[in-house]
């Protein structure tokens, strides 16, 4: 199948979505297309409206050197996406269901996301979402259906604050603590409702609000669905939701795995469960240790996580978030219902048995998050691994593998990585671990604040 005809069967797919969907918003003035890149960063294009039908008819033509950008916007010549074809173009076809309003927006305007091709049909290495396509499709060959939730913490900060360099925290009680104080929520109350009804409009299942540890911290949970591809899809749109609804309070939502010294960091927690194909939870069982399939995720999980680590923490910041008593794990280990461990089994009923994975951090990429966690399950299960007994009380106290512990040390570590070559896809893999490794050489070479603090003296 060549590109043209992805984006036909895409559009077939659609059944006029955008057809209908003009037709129900004649007061249109924009429509946003979605690319989204190895850092998660949205990239694209702002069309009118009367374009958006060819796109779902036949695709759109974008560089495919978009994906290989760094963090900062810079070509990485090393991913092979630049001057080694020409800067050539991909094939991008809209994603289906993901077409919606934006009502944080200040003018009338939609959003839709995509995905892309190289022009023969074969997915695009570049695009991570094609990396959490083949993991779900490994499992569904087994008969089993990823069953996903994502949770996402984040940080309000005042937007002046942000901009001058020092960043205050949305809080009537900025050097406090907030964790589930319900003072806090009554304090952005507005925001929340407003997430909340823009989450709506968008079809992404927010749930329960929580204000996290630190001052201006927060989390909203995402419903769990039966579509991995969708859990992510909605975690991506649910970051670009909260920052422009953050936006139109003069306030600066921030994913940043650590955003403050002293203070807690951000973690992306990942739920998962299988399902059979009747929709029958796999892990369900009476033992709060679950099925022994469920153990042989776990087993599975905690073997490849080390390999992982530069997918959980993608960013120099990344790492400063590890550290005894923070919450996010240092080691491979896991436990029922233990928040000290990587891989937690939380307490609830039979039927709700799942995994709680809770290594990465909110700045780390859904798509391939997802991707390498369902890839690590299959790999549990189709060995037949045992993790071993889970950690009683602190796991921090407990010996295990240590994680890579520096963004160079998870470069490296990835980039030899049998797993995630399998996992990810060779291309996809090479493409990513270029970009970290020109992101990291780059943010070496820079003398910060820090260098003069700590070295004006000498």
């Amino acid at each position: 199948m060549n590109a043209q005809n992805a984006a036909g069967n895409a559009g077939t797919a659609a059944a006029g979505e955008a057809e209908r969907f003009l037709a129900a918003h004649p007061d249109l003035e924009a429509v946003d297309l979605l690319l989204t890149d190895a850092n998660g960063v949205a990239r694209g294009k702002r069309l009118r409206p009367h374009e958006l039908p060819p796109v779902y008819a036949h695709g759109r033509y974008l560089p495919g050197s978009i994906l290989g950008l760094d963090l900062l916007g810079h070509d990485v010549h090393e991913s092979g996406l630049v001057w080694d074809d020409g800067d050539a173009d991909r094939l991008c076809v809209p994603v289906p269901g993901t077409l919606a309003r934006a009502p944080w927006q200040p003018r009338p305007t939609a959003q839709a996301l995509l995905t892309m091709h190289e022009l023969d049909g074969r997915p695009a290495a570049g695009d991570p979402r094609h990396a959490l396509v083949r993991s779900v499709a490994a499992l569904e060959a087994l008969g089993l259906r990823p069953v996903v939730a994502c949770e996402l913490e984040f940080y309000l900060f005042d937007a002046a604050s942000v901009a001058g360099g020092r960043p205050r925290p949305v809080s009537s009680r900025p050097h406090a603590t907030q964790v589930y104080e319900l003072d806090a929520l009554d304090a952005v109350g507005e925001f929340l409702a407003e997430l909340h009804a823009h989450a709506a409009v968008q079809g992404v299942p927010s749930e329960t609000a929580i204000s996290e540890f630190a001052p201006g911290q927060y989390e909203l949970t995402l419903h769990h669905r039966a579509d991995a591809l969708r859990a992510a899809d909605e975690a991506i749109l649910w970051k670009r939701l909260v920052k422009g609804t953050a936006a139109r309070h003069g306030w600066h939502a921030s994913f940043m795995a650590k955003p403050l010294s002293g203070h807690s960091g951000s973690g992306l927690h990942v739920h998962v469960s299988l399902a059979d194909a009747d929709g029958c939870n796999r892990f369900a069982s009476e033992d709060p240790a679950g099925t022994p399939l469920l153990r042989h995720a776990i087993a599975g999980l905690a073997r490849a996580m080390p390999d992982c680590q530069l997918v959980f923490a993608p960013h120099a910041n990344s790492y400063r978030r590890y550290r005894a008593g923070s919450y996010a794990p240092m080691t491979p280990l896991w436990g029922i219902n233990n928040r000290s461990v990587g891989l937690r089994v939380p307490a609830g009923p039979a039927p709700s048995r799942h995994i709680e994975h809770r290594v990465a951090g909110a700045d780390a990429n859904p798509y391939l998050v997802l991707a390498v966690v369902l890839a690590a399950v299959r790999a549990g299960i189709e060995a037949g691994e045992e993790p071993g007994p889970p950690v009683r009380g602190n796991g921090y106290e407990q010996a295990g593998e240590r994680l890579p512990a520096s963004w160079r040390e998870a470069i490296t570590r990835a980039e030899a990585s049998g797993f995630l070559r399998e996992a990810l896809g060779a291309d996809c893999l090479r493409i990513f671990t270029a970009i970290k490794r020109q992101e990291w050489e780059r943010f070496e070479a820079e003398v910060t604040d820090a260098d003069w603090r700590w070295g004006s003296g000498l």
